[in-house]
């Protein structure tokens, strides 16, 4: 096999064919654009940002922020290109979008090692070495062809999303642990019984009480909040089969109280009776340090459920991983389907790559990318191939992504999917830095 095919010229696709070419290996990208668009794109060039333009924070106390300097150290194409077209926005790196596309576009296409084939791919090559890149919105008959490729595990048409917290930053002198009707006391001394025995336990979920004001007032800001627009095509989708927690909230100011806020099976230690609503964390990993909000996918902006949500008694200093989405979404259940490597398990000659693999963001999927294109290249010569370290943000994405899981769902970079330090601290930033420190010395000790 003398050379290698690409299917998606997106972020990770693109960033994936520089990384082989830059191993004088030959590359054959297709992009369907502009022979035909998805839903959700409109330019001609490659490597579209579609939606915002932020490629989120520089710091290095912020794991994205962290994320994009592993992958200037290890050498990414595309984060250089970012920071040359970049835009004022403070502490984040943002793109002016049209010279970013410009810019990677003329880098591919100008390279001696990639050619660029502008047509619809239907059928996934079966004597090539074939990397799929093709993004949340794969068309539909690739899509049909993935399925047969991955058998019964099929696709995910990601439609909703909770967010998710980091555990230390709940208020556990508010919250506490119990599943339904095993706290409720019948008598004033079983009470006192049921606040020792638990005071320990850890049961399936956090519980975060709230009295009449505080669940009032909340819903008040809910239903007020910013959200964000969907494509007319997401709407259709998602709404006949998820309904958001504020547009539930809209019913009726009781509503979320009969449904996902339901404080029936409850009792609120702080005032041994049965809370007026109840939100539930339910345990998202198996460590056990990151919990979603039970019931709460949502459409509201990031900063609107950060101020929002954080009015929940417990939540008032709750570090979130992962805000809440709803959006159209293809991605593959790749932690039964794929390796650390991005590999398909049943195919080693099918690699993924970018968000059908699960990964959400821009530069999460240009770490996909990076990570394929440097193992492809690597296998084509005879090299071993690399598995990142988990300590690293890359290598912690790759090993979410791979590690079986049936809550999985789309993840962006976060310190929460990192192993945890075994000493504890509380100060946020200073645990960030303690864990960027650690995943800076092992990048360096890297042989690209």
């Amino acid at each position: 096999m003398d050379e290698v095919i690409i299917i998606g010229g997106g972020l990770a696709g693109t960033e994936a064919a520089l990384q082989i070419a830059k191993r004088k290996i030959k590359v054959k990208l297709y992009e369907m654009k502009p022979v035909k668009f998805s839903e959700a794109h409109s330019n001609e060039n490659l490597a579209e940002v579609v939606c915002s333009n932020s490629f989120k924070s520089n710091l290095l106390t912020n794991a994205c922020g962290l994320l994009k300097e592993e992958l200037r150290i290890l050498g990414s194409e595309l984060i250089p290109i970012a920071d040359k077209v970049s835009v004022p926005a403070g502490q984040a790196l943002a793109v002016d979008r049209e010279k970013f596309a410009e810019e990677v576009t003329k880098l591919v296409e100008e390279n001696e090692y990639i050619e660029v084939i502008r047509e619809e791919i239907k059928e996934i090559p079966k004597d090539k070495i074939v990397v799929i890149a093709t993004g949340p919105l794969t068309s539909e008959d690739l899509s049909k062809e993935i399925i047969k490729l991955t058998g019964n595990e099929g696709l995910f048409f990601y439609d909703a999303a909770a967010p998710i917290i980091e555990k230390d930053s709940i208020n556990m002198d508010i919250a506490f642990f119990g599943n339904r009707y095993e706290q409720e006391r019948e008598k004033e001394e079983d009470y006192y019984i049921w606040l020792k025995r638990i005071e320990n336990q850890e049961a399936s979920y956090i519980n975060l009480p709230m009295n009449k004001e505080e669940y009032e007032t909340f819903v008040n800001e809910l239903v007020n909040a910013e959200v964000v627009t969907l494509h007319d095509f997401e709407k259709r989708e998602i709404f006949e089969g998820c309904m958001p927690v504020e547009i539930m909230a809209k019913r009726g100011v009781d509503t979320l109280r009969y449904g996902p806020l339901k404080p029936v099976g409850f009792t609120d230690r702080r005032t041994g009776r049965r809370p007026y609503a109840l939100v539930q964390l339910r345990q998202d990993n198996q460590e056990g340090n990151l919990y979603n909000i039970v019931g709460f996918q949502t459409n509201l902006k990031y900063g609107e459920q950060k101020r929002v949500f954080s009015m929940i008694p417990g939540m008032e200093n709750a570090s979130f991983v992962k805000y809440g989405v709803m959006h159209r979404n293809t991605y593959i259940n790749s932690t039964v389907l794929l390796d650390n490597t991005y590999k398909l398990k049943s195919n080693s000659n099918i690699y993924f790559a970018g968000q059908i693999t699960g990964v959400e963001g821009y530069v999460e999927s240009i770490s996909s990318g990076f990570m394929v294109g440097v193992n492809v290249a690597n296998r084509m010569l005879g090299i071993e191939e690399i598995e990142m370290p988990i300590e690293t943000v890359i290598g912690a994405l790759a090993n979410y992504v791979s590690t079986e899981n049936n809550k999985f769902q789309p993840m962006n970079a976060n310190f929460g999917i990192l192993p945890q330090l075994e000493e504890k601290i509380k100060d946020k930033k200073l645990k960030y830095s303690k864990l960027a420190e650690i995943s800076l010395e092992k990048i360096k000790k890297i042989k690209m």
